[in-house]
């Protein structure tokens, strides 16, 4: 017979998996936004620099890098909750569109993914 969830102490695994990269996502998410908060207290005040434009230029480009980067990791840690709440329910691990147990290797992996590698080939 097919298992059809995974069991308590492999949840267990998969959870503290889980929390490890919340952590270090978390970490870098607060790092990413304090560099975004000095970066605006750290505006150049003089007005006799040739290369102002250019700076400012340059500043906007690393802002911009910054804030949508700042944006990927608020995803993935928005993500790594939502597979928190599924290892809960006891729901964590199973094909969102197949229904069945997705590898422990791609879960260790990708350990946020709601699909098989073929669910998520498939559906593209």
């Amino acid at each position: 017979m097919e298992k059809n969830r995974y069991s308590d102490e492999e949840l267990i695994e998969f959870k503290e998996i889980i929390l490890k990269k919340l952590d270090v996502a978390r970490e870098e998410f607060n790092t990413l936004q304090k560099n975004l908060r000095d970066g605006n207290e750290n505006g150049t005040d003089s007005t006799n620099n040739n290369y102002l434009t250019l700076d400012d230029g340059a500043d906007t480009f690393e802002k911009e890098n910054t804030t949508q980067l700042a944006a990927r990791l608020m995803k993935f840690i928005q993500n790594l909750e939502a597979a928190l709440v599924r290892i809960e329910n006891k729901t964590y691990g199973i094909c969102k569109t197949t229904g069945k147990l997705i590898p422990k290797e791609r879960l260790r992996a990708v350990p946020h993914t709601t699909q098989t590698i073929e669910a998520k080939l498939h559906s593209k």
